[in-house]
């Protein structure tokens, strides 16, 4: 049994949101310091909400000025995806 695709799944596993988004492993927890609104806790484990996380990124507001040029990338990125 083949595994879901990641832009198929709701619930992404901080790996596959590292690799879906093309993000280094610095930058995405980085920006998970700044919203936790995209996070779901389940036991012990951490799951993001991918529709979430994409909102959040698609706003532009980064959380630290180190990041803004990020966000501005994945805004224009994204804005070209939808």
């Amino acid at each position: 049994m083949q595994r879901a695709r990641a832009e198929n799944k709701d619930l992404l596993n901080p790996s596959e949101a590292i690799e879906f988004f093309d993000l280094s492993r610095r930058k995405f927890y980085a920006l998970l310091k700044g919203n936790k609104d995209f996070i779901v806790s389940y036991k012990s484990r951490k799951l993001i909400r991918r529709t979430a996380f994409e909102k959040y990124l698609m706003e532009g507001k980064a959380p630290t000025s180190r990041l803004m040029r990020a966000f501005e990338t994945f805004k224009e990125w994204l804005y070209n995806v939808y």
